[in-house]
């Protein structure tokens, strides 16, 4: 019996030595065909590697230091007041796109990193990243802004994962740790991902979380235990940049952040970019002809391409010059829509006035607004202005009248307090232009104009005016001060009357513009309107009106 025992034991050790034989050797045959599959992977990213085109003209010119970034002196020192010191802080960039948001960010870590005092290390990250591309799952299954965990029920889990172990993998906030995260279109970012971007943001932390993790499972690696238990590191600065403007963002998200603003680039920046790029690309290009860059070209992005573009005509025909005609070309072939300089008319009109408004929520622009009266039944018409609006909050979408008609009601009635307005005189003010105007601060432009045509009094046509009126007369203040400021001094005007709350010491330092700060439409009145009959030569200083205007007429038809 023993020996049909030990017979059945022997073949069986012999039948299991067969097939672990048969698996070695199946595995002997399988490795040296991955081993040269791998070899030969290896040896085409080297030759892939080894391949490279010349570097792109907008590489080569982008800024290396502050001094390279055209046009935002103002916005770079906030930048570096905001990162730089002992407190860096996260910061919201608005602006254009192809200004210099990014360049500028990145150039700030590295003055971080060498000023006193500064808690970023010289290995601190930079971090980047486009929220419009970030790749988001619901189910969390990947998440490479925040981080995810790789579960062991997902292909691919490694031998962890066919332990039952759950595996974090650390996202871009973690791998910012110690540095700065830059978010590039940072509104664009989905709402549950920006959610989670502040809770982050509060705690400089990461909490990971997994229906799979056991704390008491001794298979577990102790570094999975700690991440679960504290969390991944994630203590960086936030750099967002966006073209939005500041409304369209989550309040949450602006209230963790300080928010500074590059402004567009004036033509002549623009130019001057061209020009800079032209030289650096070994082209000779006049300042003359770098002028025609500036007609054409929005941003510094446009400018390099525009002399990307011109430089490769000129390869072709063997000129190391860029001529006018090839920025022409380049213009009309690209479809670039032209940049008129805007210059204010200053001879003084009746019924025509210089109001200012910000375009773009970045920009000032200045807009003539005309009136003209005629005998009539006192029927008042105002065009050009939205009508009315659609305002949206906590899941409800509400019409109302717009705040541009509302402040052209408040003129009217404001004329009739004042007795300019009667039943044989129409009225009809005007915004030309084919873009409707919206917001209150033209009102105190469209009482003056409606008087200057009801009196036949000319406006003052160097000078320009923005401000909300009230029904009693006051002028009460309004955004985009400094923008509209510097609109008014681009555009050639000497004088700018602004609502006295909107007053700052720095406008009365400006070269070229004198800022007139006013409290009441009184106060407009002898400045802004010429004695009946005066005719006014650009540059000439308004004249104060005769007693009898400074206070209001009883009958002004």
């Amino acid at each position: 019996m023993s020996w049909i025992i030990l017979g059945i034991q022997l073949t069986v050790t012999v039948i299991t030595g067969i097939y672990f034989y048969s698996m070695l050797r199946s595995q002997r045959r399988s490795m040296p065909t991955h081993g040269r599959n791998a070899v030969k992977e290896m040896e085409n990213l080297k030759r892939m590697r080894a391949i490279s085109l010349t570097e792109p003209l907008a590489e080569h010119v982008r800024p290396k230091s502050f001094d390279d970034i055209v046009g935002q002196e103002e916005g770079v020192k906030a930048l570096q007041a905001i990162l730089c010191g002992k407190n860096p802080q996260h910061v919201i960039i608005y602006g254009p796109p192809g200004v210099g948001k990014t360049c500028a960010a990145r150039l700030a870590l590295e003055y971080a990193k060498k000023s006193p005092g500064t808690p970023f290390r010289p290995s601190a990250p930079f971090i980047e990243m486009d929220a419009t591309c970030v790749r988001f799952d619901e189910r969390a299954i990947a998440d490479p802004l925040i981080g995810s965990v790789h579960d062991p029920i997902y292909q691919g889990a490694g031998p962890l994962g066919n332990q039952g172990v759950p595996q974090p993998k650390p996202g871009a906030v973690s791998r910012a740790h110690g540095g700065v995260l830059f978010l590039d279109e940072i509104g664009e970012l989905h709402p549950i991902q920006m959610n989670k971007l502040l809770k982050v943001l509060e705690d400089r932390k990461v909490h990971l979380e997994s229906a799979y993790y056991n704390p008491d499972d001794p298979g577990t690696p102790r570094y999975i235990h700690e991440v679960f238990k504290d969390g991944l590191p994630a203590d960086f600065r936030l750099v967002g940049a966006t073209t939005r403007s500041p409304e369209e963002l989550p309040p949450a998200l602006r209230s963790r952040c300080m928010e500074i603003y590059f402004r567009g680039l004036e033509p002549e920046e623009v130019s001057r970019i061209g020009r800079e790029a032209a030289l650096r690309a070994g082209y000779a290009l006049r300042e003359e002809e770098a002028d025609i860059i500036g007609r054409y070209a929005a941003c510094g992005r446009d400018a390099v391409n525009m002399v990307q573009m011109a430089g490769g005509l000129a390869q072709l025909e063997n000129r190391k010059r860029i001529t006018a005609e090839d920025l022409e070309w380049v213009a009309a072939s690209g479809h670039y829509p032209q940049r008129l300089e805007q210059r204010a008319a200053l001879d003084s009109r009746v019924g025509v006035i210089h109001g200012l408004a910000v375009q773009d929520g970045q920009k000032g622009a200045v807009m003539d607004i005309e009136a003209t009266a005629a005998p009539g039944t006192g029927r008042v018409r105002v065009t050009g202005i939205v009508e009315d609006e659609e305002w949206g909050g906590k899941g409800r979408t509400l019409r109302r009248k717009s705040t541009a008609r509302a402040s052209a009601e408040n003129v009217l009635t404001l004329l009739t307090r004042l007795g300019y307005a009667d039943d044989r005189t129409d009225l009809h003010v005007n915004f030309p232009g084919g873009m409707p105007v919206d917001g209150p601060s033209a009102g105190a432009a469209m009482a003056l104009v409606a008087i200057s045509a009801l009196t036949g009094r000319a406006v003052d046509g160097g000078a320009a005016v923005t401000g909300e009126i009230s029904v009693q007369g006051r002028v009460l203040p309004v955004g985009g001060v400094p923008e509209k400021i510097e609109a008014a001094r681009r555009a050639g005007l000497q004088r700018v009357y602004i609502p006295k709350e909107n007053d700052r010491p720095t406008f009365h330092a400006l070269e070229g513009v004198a800022v007139i700060p006013v409290e009441r439409i009184e106060d407009l009145l002898p400045a802004l309107l010429l004695p009946a009959g005066h005719a006014q030569t650009a540059g000439e200083s308004g004249l104060p009106l005769p007693a009898a205007l400074t206070a209001a007429p009883s009958n002004a038809g």
